[in-house]
């Protein structure tokens, strides 16, 4: 199945971007798709107290609206993240707001939590709930919010019968002064209120682990910051990490100049070392989710060396293609077994030191 939605790649990057993505989350809402193949016991992992089959997962932004969660983990993820959603809907930027960097393997994008709202989102969740599979929400606060923590906790209540797990997402670069609630008295207020909703939740409820999602171009001040209130209001891990801003020399595509985050390949560096210096930080506290520019077996493994327990990836699949999936697991399997590991655990950080 797979291999028919990559055969129409060439057709989907002749068209507009934003209109390419809709229409594959379409297909894959309206084809008929078989369940997923079983996969190798030593991908499995228990992370953040949810059982993953395979720790590749849909990082968020993909499915915005909660439509495909369950074509995605037919199709081999161990997991997806669905949103980010916030309180009332909202259409976000102008477009043109999604770029390709087709000579950099990159994407540039500024969205702006363009959505339906919580209720339009719980709606599809609800229907869904039975089938099992570990479905993330990432939530976000609206644009015009006057009180953005609220509308964390807000995503919180709204979802923590369905949610297998939240991220709160405070580092998207397309919402204007969001990245403010990365600064340390922000960010304890914010996670001190989540926390609380989430507890509050799991007096009827299974308790839901919260993560969350940091930016790659924090200082490193910043992120000592950011690691210090993590660990203390007790959040279950850390994602690393959202777009930058920042434009790497070595980027040629035209839209190079277009405002935005920039994804893809000319990312992984960066967020890999952010990933690294995070990890170190933790100290084993909570795990992490590795993402940014994952688009070979070869990126997801130096993810999981650098920290990672588990991996997200999005915009590889624009150049990559479904078929990715099935090659980093591969890819994965067979670096455990020539390393004789039982499973990806003991691979996690052990070349953390290479990127510092």
């Amino acid at each position: 199945m797979t291999a028919m939605f990559d055969s129409l790649l060439p057709l989907l990057r002749g068209l507009d971007p934003e209109r390419a993505h809709n229409l594959t989350i379409f297909g894959l809402a309206n084809l008929p798709l078989p369940p997923a193949l079983e996969d190798d016991p030593l991908l499995a992992q228990n992370v953040f107290g949810l059982d993953f089959p395979n720790p590749v997962g849909m990082a968020a932004g993909f499915d915005k609206e909660a439509k495909v969660p369950d074509a995605l983990l037919k199709l081999g993820f161990g997991f997806t993240e669905v949103g980010t959603l916030t309180p009332r809907p909202q259409p976000g930027n102008a477009k043109p707001r999604l770029f390709r960097l087709p000579e950099d393997r990159g994407v540039i994008n500024r969205f702006g939590f363009n959505n339906a709202g919580h209720l339009r989102a719980r709606e599809r969740l609800l229907r869904r709930a039975a089938r099992g599979g570990v479905v993330g929400v990432n939530i976000g606060a609206n644009k015009d919010s006057t009180d953005r923590a609220a509308d964390y906790v807000a995503g919180v209540k709204t979802f923590a019968d369905l949610a297998s797990y939240f991220t709160v997402n405070i580092s998207s670069p397309n919402t204007p002064g969001l990245r403010d609630l990365q600064q340390a008295g922000a960010l304890d207020d914010l996670l001190a209120r989540v926390i609380a909703a989430r507890d509050e939740a799991a007096d009827d409820l299974p308790r839901r682990p919260v993560l969350l999602k940091i930016a790659p171009d924090l200082t490193l001040h910043d992120l000592d910051d950011v690691v210090r209130v993590a660990r203390e209001r007790g959040v279950d891990g850390m994602i690393v990490s959202n777009t930058t801003l920042a434009r790497p020399d070595s980027l040629r595509g035209e839209a190079q100049g277009e405002t935005g985050g920039l994804s893809g390949a000319p990312l992984f560096t960066l967020a890999t070392r952010m990933l690294a210096q995070t990890f170190t930080r933790v100290e084993g506290q909570f795990p992490l989710i590795g993402v940014g520019g994952v688009d070979s077996p070869e990126a997801a493994w130096a993810k999981i060396e650098a920290g990672a327990s588990l991996i997200q990836l999005y915009s590889a699949l624009v150049f990559e293609g479904l078929g990715l999936v099935g090659r980093i697991k591969q890819g994965l399997i067979e670096r455990l077994r020539a390393r004789k590991l039982d499973g990806v655990g003991p691979a996690v950080g052990s070349a953390v030191s290479d990127w510092l």
